[in-house]
Formats: structure tokens, sequence, C-alpha cells
């Protein structure tokens, strides 16, 4: 897995083995920032990182949305067995970890505290650092790994996110965002509240996207976008009242068609300006909702048409998983960026853009 973005790294990843006195970095990453609780470890070993492991375990609520402290008590429960599938399948003590590292936020505060509390008595009874992470860098940083890059422009969606980001000055910034709702979040609210719903994807597909199979004619939806950013409650008001007057399968599937392309056309949209006016050559769409073949398919076109390359996150690393809280951490430690168990502190509200990134490229 050696490419571009870790051969910039490895000078300090070198430096930090060297002075450990080991052999090789093997970090433990632990995260539970929402619905899913995992643990992945990666290790990098001559300079090629390694993903050894990536196992999770997701909460899906019987009905409704997801209430924090039944994830939380949910992932309190699965933890050890969690823990314990990684270790067993990575064949990794954990006396042979390097370091902890873990997801402090943002996220449901009931299921970050879950993480936080296993990270912080592994650390400290194995005396191993403590690396703590965003949850939105690592959705980035897997991304990158995975597909090579140096310096895209990202487009991050998920249940709780929606923005488009560049680098800049050894941070993300934010070049634009919803003002409301998430794109993940208007989906399964959606689905949820006209009865398709829960579980929201199945076999990979989402049922908003089932749903808009059985529709044929386009709906007008309000589209709203604000500069470069975006507001999705508004067409969540709308398309509710439509599927609720909805008198057949077809007219409910006209809904959920017209609700799909409005909002995959905003975000289009609003990439695209972004894409030009940052003149970057490659997109990086990662996040939950990155799975999603037509969101894919749009946007590889925009790409194209501004003679960008587009790429996207596997599945099995576009949801929330341990690994990327593994590879960030990696990335965190190669730069001394540990904390002590006592001052590991959840941020429910910690922004992306207010993460130091010490391994980003200069401007």
């Amino acid at each position: 897995m050696e490419n571009a973005v870790t051969q910039s790294l490895l000078g300090s990843i070198a430096r930090s083995i060297h002075e450990g006195g080991l052999s090789e970095l093997t970090i433990l990453g632990i995260e539970s920032t929402s619905h899913t609780f995992g643990v992945g470890i990666v290790r990098v070993s001559s300079g090629v990182p390694e993903i050894l492991v990536n196992e999770f375990s997701k909460y899906v609520p019987e009905k409704g949305g997801i209430h924090p402290r039944d994830a939380s008590n949910y992932h309190a429960e699965e933890a050890p067995k969690v823990l314990h599938r990684a270790l067993s399948k990575a064949k990794v003590k954990l006396s042979e970890v390097s370091a902890i590292a873990v997801a402090l936020g943002p996220g449901l505060g009931p299921c970050l505290r879950v993480g936080a509390t296993i990270a912080r008595f592994l650390s400290s009874y194995y005396s191993k650092p403590l690396i703590p992470v965003n949850h939105a860098v690592a959705h980035i940083e897997i991304g990158k790994l995975l597909n090579n890059l140096r310096d895209p422009l990202v487009i991050y969606v998920s249940g709780g996110n929606t923005l488009i980001a560049v680098q800049r000055r050894k941070r993300y910034r934010i070049v634009g965002e919803t003002l409301d709702i998430s794109l993940g979040n208007l989906l399964d609210t959606f689905a949820r509240e006209v009865g398709l719903a829960p579980p929201y994807v199945v076999n990979g597909v989402h049922q908003v996207d089932v749903c808009a199979d059985w529709g044929e004619d386009f709906i007008d939806l309000p589209y709203t976008v604000k500069g470069n950013d975006l507001s999705f409650s508004g067409l969540l008001t709308a398309a509710l009242k439509k599927a609720r007057e909805a008198k057949s399968r077809r007219e409910l599937g006209s809904v959920c068609l017209s609700l799909r392309e409005t909002a995959f056309n905003m975000l289009v949209e609003v990439s695209e300006r972004a894409l030009v006016l940052a003149a970057k050559s490659e997109v990086l769409l990662t996040g939950g909702v990155a799975a999603n073949k037509v969101l894919n398919d749009k946007l590889a076109s925009m790409a194209s048409i501004h003679g960008a390359k587009f790429y996207t996150v596997p599945a099995d690393y576009a949801g929330d998983n341990g690994a990327m809280i593994a590879w960030n951490g990696l990335l965190h430690y190669a730069y001394g960026v540990v904390v002590k168990p006592e001052e590991a502190f959840v941020r429910q509200r910690w922004r992306l853009d207010e993460v130091d990134a010490p391994w980003l490229l200069e401007d």
C-alpha cells in the first residue's frame, strides 16, 4: 500500500520508530462516534502501511432513528467482542501495540464516551500512548491512503456531515457545508418517515434508491444553494408532504426519485464551484454516503468535465470504521500528537477545520 501520501511521511514515521527503539509501528484504533463500534489495527513496517484488520459491529434500531443511549449501551456490550475479534484476526497482543488511537469527536456524546473510556483504560493499563483523532479527518485520510492521493478536493458526506474541504496551511479548510441537516440524515429521515426503513441500506443500496426505481416523473422540489453552502431541511419537508399525498407506488417512487436527484444535484453544483475555484486535479468522495452509486456517477461526470480525476472509498471503509481511526492515529503519532488518558476529552462538535494536521503537504 506504499504510495505518494506515505512517501511524504516516511521520514517522520521512521524517526518515531527509531526513537522508540522499535522495528515497526502498530496502532490500534477505536471508533464509536455513532451507530458503529469499530476496532482497526494498522501497521507500518519498512515504511509500508498495512491494514491488518477492520472489525466492527453496527447498531440498527428496530424502529425510529438512533437513540444515543441505546446505541451506547449496544457499544458497551459489543466492544469486548469486537476488540477480541480484531486482535485474534490480526494475531496481535495488546502488549505489542505501539499506541491506542480513539475518535473523540464529533459524534453522539454517550457513544463517544464508550470508545473514550475503553481507550483511556487500555492506554493506562498497558502504558501505551493515547492518540486523539477527529472522526471527519479520519474519513478523509483513509480515502487518501487507499486511493494514493496527495491534495484532493474533499467531498465528505455521511449521516452527520455534508461538507467540501481543501488542504491549506496544515489544516483542512471548509469551503462549503450544509446549513442544517446532512445529506445522509436527509435520506434516512425521509425513508423512515414514509415507512421504507429501517433498515436504511440493504445489500449496499439505500431504500430511497430502491423507491426511486418505482418512479417515472420528476417533481419540482426546493433546491436550496446559498453560495457554496446547502440547505436540505426545506427539501425534506416538501418531499414528505408529497409522499404523504402519493396514491400509488409509482407516485411515491417519483417523490423518491425527485428527492434524490434534487439533493445530489445540489451537492454536485457546489462541488463543481469549489473544484473550479480551488483548481484541484483530484476529487475524493468519502463518508458513509460515498457508497451511493448514483452520487458517484454524478460526481465522476462533473470531475471529468473539468479534467479532474474522481476517486471514492471502498464500501468497507466508506462507513464508520476503526481502520480509519488507526491510520489517522498513526499520522498523528508520527508527529508526536498524543494526550494523557485523563486529558482525552470527548468533543461532540469538534469541527474538521479545528484540527492541526502537520502531515499535510506544504502550500
